[in-house]
């Protein structure tokens, strides 16, 4: 089956051809480094980590980019929003972004979020900008207004396209706000005048200065992908005005299309504690939760496992339900590694059980038919729970099970699982915490055994109703002792 892909640009789910035939270009649009990320961020950036994983996996060679905002985002009474969280911090603008930008990398590294191939900031692209802004007023899509230049929409037959919304009905939606100097409301900055007191500021043709929101994305795209390129992603509430923005400065700059395929993700909701209806979680309402503070509560893997059971195009709520369920349903599947791994130090090595490989190549195969759907993550984890339903048949079973078949099952878990979903660690590399967690058990099982071989069942049952206390459960078999989580 060939990748499809539902491209926001013309509303439709299209195969996937890529410019070149095994390498794939793809922007996303980056976080603005002003506070600490919080999970309406992972919903985003978890999302496009598996996009990216699965692209690699299907074997192409990808080239990620995702920017840093660290200049030009405006409030709508056009305050820069680093500006003001230096002025509150009583800090320079640079040291807000320094701190959060690496607060951002830390969460998304405590998520499992492999990095971006390029993390370009706007501030260091400014020439870019300036050069990009240059041929708009050449080609006479932008004008230069009391140092201030604006893309005037009106030069752009196709303004609107991506999120459908006509021009005429674009009055006062931008984030911008409409300045007397406008030709028309719906106009947006591509270079702004600095003010005496504005710190963040740079030399231009046009008067000293600092680039817009929506040029940065336009310019480091183009600088590291090419004028048209693959994928472009980024969260449903920017399709307008950024997205839309890009689109139109991008194509009138470059006189040719900008990226190929549109994907957005869905925004993570909160319930409102008076109305009971979701709304989105954002730092402008106060209704989010760090990252950082959903860590200290929550495995990481269990935040992704909630974040991928929602399709990325969706919305997905948030609640203390939502999260014990993700839980439980990942805990379902590590458990089925660790005693697949557990039974692997001494198997024999044999061929017995061989006759599951087959099961574990039908489910490869569905796992990529259901990905190829869209990145379809939650029918991908639906795949792995199925597996993981027949495999405990098989550990269950009285036959014996050699060291070939478990250790197939163990790298199904970790391609499927681990290398595409980042759900599932790899057998060598469990991580810091569980990695003393399962060796503290293995401690204490192994010191129960001897309590048990020196006929001390007292002390026996009281390490086995402690780890029981603990959520540690315990099996005794033939071949030894294993322990999963209840």
């Amino acid at each position: 089956m060939t990748l499809q892909i539902f491209n926001v640009l013309g509303r439709q789910k299209q195969p996937f051809e890529p410019l070149h035939e095994e390498r794939v270009g793809m922007y996303v649009c980056g976080p603005t480094v002003y506070e600490h990320s919080h999970l309406g961020h992972a919903k985003t950036y978890v999302s496009f980590d598996v996009v990216a994983r699965y692209l690699r996996y299907r074997g192409y060679d990808l080239l990620y980019v995702q920017n840093i905002t660290d200049v030009g985002h405006l409030r709508a009474n056009e305050e820069d929003r680093i500006l003001v969280r230096a002025a509150q911090l009583n800090a320079k603008p640079m040291q807000v972004v320094e701190t959060y930008t690496r607060s951002y990398f830390e969460d998304m590294d405590a998520l499992g979020v492999q990095r971006p191939d390029i993390s370009p900031r706007a501030s260091g692209h400014v020439p870019e900008q300036i050069e990009m802004i240059e041929t708009l007023i050449a080609n006479e899509h932008a004008y230069v207004a009391d140092g201030n230049v604006y893309f005037d929409v009106l030069s752009d037959a196709d303004y609107g396209k991506l999120s459908n919304r006509r021009v005429e009905e674009q009055q006062d939606e931008s984030r911008e706000l409409v300045g007397g100097d406008k030709r028309h409301p719906a106009d947006f900055a591509l270079w702004k005048k600095a003010e005496p007191e504005h710190i963040l500021r740079w030399s231009s043709p046009w008067g000293v200065g600092f680039p817009g929101w929506h040029i940065e994305c336009s310019a480091m795209a183009k600088k590291y992908l090419g004028a048209n390129f693959d994928i472009h992603g980024g969260g449903i509430d920017n399709i307008y005005p950024h997205n839309e923005n890009e689109i139109a400065q991008s194509e009138s700059a470059n006189d040719e299309a900008f990226a190929n395929y549109w994907m957005l993700t869905g925004s993570l909701n909160v319930l409102d504690p008076d109305e009971g209806i979701p709304v989105k979680m954002s730092k402008s309402l106060g209704n989010y939760i760090t990252i950082k503070d959903a860590l200290a509560s929550y495995r990481p893997q269990e935040l992704r496992y909630f974040i991928l059971t929602s399709h990325y195009s969706n919305p997905v709520v948030y609640s203390e339900e939502a999260l014990a369920s993700a839980k439980s349903g990942w805990e379902r599947l590590m458990n089925a590694v660790r005693l697949v791994r557990q039974q692997l130090n001494s198997a024999p090595e044999s061929d017995a059980g061989n006759g599951f490989i087959a099961r574990l190549d039908e489910a490869r195969a569905e796992f990529t038919r259901v990905m190829d759907d869209d990145f379809n993550s939650p029918r991908g984890i639906a795949v792995l729970q199925d597996l993981t339903r027949d495999v405990n048949t098989l550990l269950n079973s009285e036959g014996e099970i050699g060291a070939s078949t478990l250790a197939a099952i163990s790298e199904t878990y970790t391609a499927l699982g681990g290398d595409v979903l980042g759900l599932l660690p790899a057998e060598t590399d469990a991580g810091g915490d569980g990695q003393r967690e399962a060796a503290l058990i293995e401690m204490l099982i192994d010191m129960r055994g001897q309590a048990r071989a020196d006929r001390d069942y007292a002390r026996s049952d009281q390490i086995r109703d402690q780890l029981a206390a603990l959520g540690v459960m315990l099996e005794d078999r033939v071949d030894g002792t294993i322990w999963r989580l209840s």
